[in-house]
């Protein structure tokens, strides 16, 4: 049996599905290639049948990403196949990954078929799947909570009609890790033909036990695991990737495994997903948290300095994190702060390079010192955008416990510097207002986060909001050492996005995709 586990991600399919999550093309490519660079060695790109945009999406994915494998996902019927492979036939190694739900509470509520009829799907989809690329996953959903001789009859099928990978989900995070560990061990046992296929398990987080459910399914003989950066997607979300990699990597002597990972983009690719997504790391999170390497008792600072193995089982380095916090400041030249953006991980172009020193150098006229997380920021809030139809010139507003709020917006556009005044409730809603005359495209903040990038009074705050703008609901990122500047940047940036949705070419007029059909699993997930 090979010593070799494979790491499935499914953070732009999966992940994509977390509440209030909606990716366009650019920030999918970036996560995809990121992700490349990490080392996963298949990506999920998405669900092509469900929308025009997602299969434009897993198409973009399968044709720029090389490397790991690029799956797109389909339910047990053709219209989904034909879907998927239109979208992934352009990868260098394309997977198709075909599901349907085995349990009975699904069979009698969801699809309402028998058994026989979920058996023969199941055949069929893998057999058609299977025409048009040598690498079918096939996933039964809820697998954990299937009657365990029918979910053997079901894999035994699937892989005699040519499944080279076989998943098994606790698709509700149902199970515990003792029992689960178990249930991978018999079916390894019990299914004849399993050593043709690899064995892959996808855990959701309900219980808080995805991590430890994945570690004991390795343990018992699965060769893959699915899951998502930061453990994001439905409800509570998936395993998280980087504990489960670090955990593989940590206690080797215990699992005896090999990955192809590269450690040192975990930090990076975290700090992707989360910037992209709008949805921020806990301070507290294993690996990748604020506080992961963090030391702050007197006890725990004196055992670190001594000997860094007494409080850390692992070291910032590996994945990803600088060893130390350099500062830079307003003499630091472009060169410097070109090898500090490398060791972050960072390989910018010229282009890009220009606008991250130029802002680098307007906010080290603002603050004493600029940290490795400042500069991260910037550079995220820099080169992670969308073309910009809009950029904000200046910003002037007054306001007061006795003074109506009124901002007045300069925006340069189409037609030129065009400025706007408007009141509100407050400033922030008063250059929003003022915006929205300029653009013509009224928006509706639905969420509005404020994080301090760092400590101190000049900290700079990152504002990330969600702004809905017709039927589209957006995500902006702002940036700067002015709350206000940073919550209209951000708004600036959503309606950025509005406008580039809006605008952009119909998928028709580059290769459509049917409509979604059928109703075996309301375009939802597999596990």
């Amino acid at each position: 049996m090979s010593d070799r586990v494979y790491i499935f991600d499914t953070t732009l399919r999966d992940g994509e599905q977390s509440p209030g999550v909606s990716l366009n093309f650019h920030e999918k490519l970036e996560i995809g290639l990121q992700l490349a660079r990490l080392g996963v060695d298949v990506i999920e790109a998405g669900f092509p049948i469900v929308s025009r945009g997602d299969f434009e999406g897993v198409k973009m994915i399968a044709e720029k990403v090389k490397g790991p494998i690029i799956a797109g996902l389909a339910r047990a019927t053709r219209g989904d196949i034909d879907a998927a492979w239109g979208a992934i036939k352009v990868a260098e190694n394309p997977r198709i990954h075909t599901f349907l739900a085995t349990s009975d509470i699904h069979l009698k509520y969801k699809l309402q078929k028998s058994r026989e009829q979920v058996l023969q799907q199941a055949e069929d989809a893998v057999r058609y799947a299977k025409q048009f690329v040598s690498d079918v996953e096939f996933s039964a959903e809820d697998a954990s909570r299937t009657d365990f001789d029918y979910l053997c009859q079901v894999v035994e099928r699937v892989i005699d009609a040519g499944a080279t990978v076989v998943n098994l989900p606790d698709t509700v995070g149902y199970a515990l890790p003792e029992e689960y560990g178990d249930f991978i061990r018999r079916i390894m046992e019990r299914v004849p033909n399993m050593h043709k296929a690899i064995l892959s398990v996808h855990c959701h987080n309900d219980l808080g036990l995805a991590v430890a459910n994945s570690l004991a399914a390795i343990k018992n003989g699965a060769r893959q695991v699915e899951g998502t950066i930061n453990g994001i997607g439905e409800r509570a979300g998936n395993a998280s990737l980087e504990e489960l990699i670090m955990a593989l990597y940590t206690r080797r002597s215990m699992y005896e495994k090999d990955l192809g990972i590269e450690y040192k983009e975990i930090y990076r690719t975290s700090r992707l997903v989360s910037s992209v997504t709008g949805m921020a790391i806990q301070p507290n999170k294993a690996i990748v948290g604020k506080n992961a390497f963090a030391h702050e008792s007197g006890i725990h600072q004196d055992g670190v300095l001594k000997e860094r193995t007494t409080y850390e089982i692992m070291s910032p380095e590996l994945v990803g994190l600088p060893k130390t916090n350099l500062v830079l400041g307003k003499h630091s030249g472009r060169h410097a702060f070109n090898e500090r953006l490398k060791e972050l991980g960072f390989n910018l172009n010229d282009e890009e390079l220009n606008r991250a020193f130029t802002r680098f150098k307007d906010l080290a006229d603002k603050k004493k010192e600029v940290t490795d997380h400042d500069i991260e920021a910037l550079v995220k809030d820099e080169i992670w955008v969308i073309p910009e139809r809009f950029k904000l010139q200046y910003l002037h507003f007054t306001g007061g416990s006795t003074v109506v709020p009124t901002a007045t917006v300069g925006l340069m556009g189409g037609k030129g510097l065009v400025e706007e005044a408007a009141c509100g409730d407050g400033p922030v809603e008063a250059a929003c207002n003022a915006i929205d005359r300029i653009t013509g495209l009224p928006g509706t903040l639905v969420d509005y986060k404020l994080n301090a990038v760092t400590g101190g009074k000049d900290a700079q705050g990152e504002v990330v909001l969600k702004v809905a703008v017709g039927n589209l609901t957006v995500l902006g990122r702002g940036l700067s050492t002015d709350i206000i500047e940073a919550s209209v940047k951000a708004y600036v940036n959503a309606i950025n996005k509005a406008a580039y949705e809006i605008t952009k070419p119909d998928p028709d007029q580059v290769g459509g995709v049917v409509e979604a059909n059928g109703n075996d699993d309301n375009g939802k997930n597999p596990g």
